[in-house]
């Protein structure tokens, strides 16, 4: 017989919800202010959108599922697939994949898509309540901004839901710049240095 020993190996992965957070911030800063009116175009928004608001949700989704973090795994890939989505479509809408592809375009889709990421918000926002403030607060524009964007690319109302979505997207923007400097700083320097809040323990004691 021989002795077989086990070692087990723990690899440490850093926390990377603020890369995530800063990645979102960066998107959704760039894309407001096109919304509100202060910039015009989607073109410099693309490589916001793919990099920042689509990799770099990616890179955070992947390594919070080495911490079996669910939630954070599920959120960060999904918001990384929309940015991906939306630069698609703006790409397509501006006649990258050329001109019949750009002339079959509907908008409506846009729309429903946008009701479909505004259930998945709505059950992500219920989530978030178990993590803290923040991140609580993140998601609730988040909802904001897509109860706008639905409603406004479905042609209702389009002048008002789509400041709602405007005013909504600056607010993540703001709050995703906050919690990413906490999750950096808060760790750095051993304390807590930019609060985000208490989980509200209403699901979990």
């Amino acid at each position: 017989m021989t002795n077989q020993n086990t070692h087990q190996v723990k690899v440490t992965v850093a926390d990377p919800s603020a890369l995530g957070l800063f990645g979102l911030a960066m998107v959704t800063l760039v894309a407001s202010s096109q919304k509100l009116g202060l910039t015009d175009g989607v073109a410099f928004i693309l490589p916001w959108a793919f990099f920042l608001g689509g990799l770099a949700q990616l890179i955070a989704s992947f390594l919070d599922a080495k911490h079996n973090n669910t939630f954070g795994t599920t959120a960060f890939a999904a918001f990384g697939l929309f940015w991906f989505g939306v630069g698609m479509s703006w790409l397509i809408q501006l006649g990258a994949f050329g001109e019949a592809l750009a002339a079959n375009a509907d908008p409506r889709q846009l729309g429903i898509a946008f009701i479909g990421y505004l259930i998945f918000s709505v059950f992500m926002t219920i989530g978030a309540m178990e993590t803290h403030k923040v991140l609580f607060f993140i998601f609730v524009f988040i909802d904001f901004l897509f109860i706008g964007l639905s409603l406004s690319t479905l042609g209702v109302m389009p002048e008002a839901t789509h400041m709602i979505a405007a005013i909504a997207e600056l607010c993540i923007a703001l709050l995703s710049f906050y919690g990413s400097a906490a999750a950096v700083l808060n760790v750095h320097f051993g304390k807590v240095v930019l609060p985000v809040g208490k989980p509200f323990g209403i699901f979990v004691k």
